[in-house]
């Protein structure tokens, strides 16, 4: 039988072991764009249950499930983390009165939460997290049929978990083209195995330090491995630096090379530090910390040609990440102050909005718009359910209008209504922030919360978005071949473009985007663009497109995205 206590142990373990996989489970995203990460999402889900579960003394395996799966709901981030989230919700509902567990009650309770989860999917897609929960119950049912001891019942769901990941490529092109998983199995598997480990083997697995992962092979593995720990060794500038220039470089061995790599290792510490020489059959993989990057790069001549050669000023490096840190140090501070301003107040108003969105400009431009609060979030940045539960308590109205403005927060926002019993939560599904722009301006202030609902929702399609932003990763979508920091565009969320400078990828996606019926555009430009090149990038939209549409500059000082085009 499983307890409260052998429950609430096990959850930790599984929550630790995604923890150390995280990054493995992040690499396994095969779209460019930079996201919210589902390693990442469903880590920190599990890791608020851990959290909640760290005090909890009970030994009734009802209430460690309840405790957990409340955590979960206040804790998700991103799709993936809502339905991890509503799956171990179920398996609490299942759990429900009972001391503890024998096997058919495990199965019972696990597929009230494979329930749970499809049903909150407008359109499951088989080939994700969903597959996988689903055809481990249907393992773990058949495996209690035979047994009912819990701990063959739940080996089973394991087991069968994995056999259902391996099969993901199968059931979705995208991922056989990859020759990956699907990331969301992958974490549930991940967790699964983890409270395996103490629920079988009585061991506890212990969150590890977490290492990206690059998905490269043979040569480049080596030389991207090898690189990991050129820049391990680089980091010793953080507190002295002795030399101003990190020198890398490649060297394609000369054929009737007759000289040692240790030669140059030799050579290299009388003019450095932090000396790190890696070689194979055909390559030598070099790192040093020197004054004099040239004498680093003609002896290396001598061993053969220079495939790639990097030189990079250090000190001019912490100077920058110093003041970096300086800056995000402030925000954090300044979000964490906010964060504990966010009281709940009384429902005195009619109406109120709270909106999702990053960057100065466009929190003031939503405030301005009428939002009470704006919580910090958007792509790469998924704000939990009970981050905008906190903002909607904060909010003195009756009705509170929500806007995700991320397709990965809509769910996660969903979440919210079942919590709030003082004033009614209507989520209007904007994906991006110009249907979220457009949306605030269609509410009609004489009109009622339900026909607001339905002229905000029908806003939504009136607008078109436009993103510039850079890949975070390499892939290939048809015969384009994208790597990892190339600009790229995307068309209502189809990538499109592929360019080496963002102000002429945003001028390529306005010409396709602008036709003779549009009337507004909106650009927005966010970091790393400055004022000059947003007016150079409006000039030439200008001149492509001719002058039938109003175009307009906004400073919304958002990540990710070097533009957000609105077209409508």
């Amino acid at each position: 039988m499983i307890n409260g206590s052998s429950y609430k142990n096990a959850l930790i373990s599984g929550a630790n072991n995604i923890t150390s996989h995280k990054a493995e489970i992040n690499a396994l995203n095969i779209f460019p764009v930079p996201d919210g990460d589902t390693g990442t999402n469903m880590s920190m889900t599990i890791e608020a249950a851990s959290a909640a579960l760290a005090e909890e003394e009970s030994v009734s395996v009802s209430k460690v499930a309840s405790a957990a799966a409340s955590a979960m709901l206040k804790g998700a981030r991103g799709n993936s983390g809502v339905i991890l989230s509503l799956l171990f919700r179920g398996i609490a509902n299942g759990f429900k009165d009972k001391d503890e567990i024998d096997g058919k009650a495990l199965v019972s309770a696990f597929h009230i939460g494979v329930e749970m989860a499809y049903k909150a999917v407008m359109n499951p897609t088989e080939g994700t997290i969903l597959t996988v929960a689903r055809m481990a119950f249907d393992a773990g049912r058949a495996a209690a049929e035979h047994d009912d001891d819990p701990i063959i019942v739940f080996g089973a769901i394991c087991a069968a978990a994995h056999d259902a990941l391996d099969k993901t490529p199968g059931m979705l092109p995208v991922l056989k083209k990859a020759g990956v998983v699907d990331a969301g199995g992958k974490g549930l598997c991940m967790i699964l195995d983890g409270m395996l480990s103490l629920l079988r083997d009585g061991v506890m697995i212990e969150a590890a330090p977490q290492e990206e992962v690059s998905d490269t092979s043979g040569l480049q593995a080596q030389i991207d491995a090898s690189g990991e720990f050129f820049r391990n060794a680089a980091a010793e500038f953080d507190s002295v630096i002795n030399f101003t220039y990190c020198t890398e470089f490649i060297i394609g061995k000369a054929e009737d090379l007759e000289k040692s790599p240790e030669e140059l290792r030799s050579y290299l510490e009388t003019i450095g530090d932090c000396v790190v020489v890696a070689e194979d059959e055909d390559i030598i993989k070099v790192h040093v910390h020197t004054e004099n990057p040239g004498k680093a790069i003609e002896e290396a001549l001598t061993f053969g040609q220079l495939l790639t050669v990097k030189v990079e000023n250090m000190k001019e490096q912490h100077r920058k990440a110093a003041e970096k840190y300086e800056k995000e140090k402030a925000a954090a501070e300044a979000a964490k102050k906010k964060k504990e301003a966010l009281k709940p107040v009384e429902p005195t108003e009619e109406a109120g909005f709270v909106a999702v969105a990053s960057g100065e400009g466009l929190v003031g431009l939503f405030k301005d718009l009428g939002c009470t609060h704006v919580v910090s979030g958007g792509q790469s940045m998924n704000p939990s359910t009970e981050d905008i539960y906190e903002a909607v308590m904060a909010t003195p109205a009756k009705t509170v209008f929500v806007l995700p403005n991320n397709k990965n927060i809509i769910l996660a926002a969903q979440q919210v209504i079942p919590l709030v019993d003082d004033r009614e939560v209507v989520i209007i599904p904007t994906k991006t922030i110009p249907q979220g722009l457009v949306a605030m301006l269609s509410y009609a202030q004489d009109s009622t919360p339900e026909l607001n609902r339905e002229y905000m929702t029908a806003a939504i399609s009136t607008v078109s978005t436009g993103q510039v932003t850079y890949a975070a990763r390499n892939s290939e979508f048809g015969l384009t071949k994208i790597k990892e920091g190339d600009i790229i565009a995307l068309n209502n969320g189809k990538l499109t473009i592929k360019e080496k400078d963002p102000v002429k990828a945003v001028v390529k996606l306005a010409r396709d985007m602008i036709t003779r019926d549009t009337s507004y555009v909106s650009l927005i430009y966010g970091n790393g663009i400055t004022e000059a090149q947003a007016s150079a990038a409006v000039d030439s939209i200008r001149a492509k497109v001719g002058g039938n549409a109003e175009i307009s500059i906004i400073d919304g000082g958002q990540p990710i995205y070097y533009f957000i085009l609105s077209v409508e």
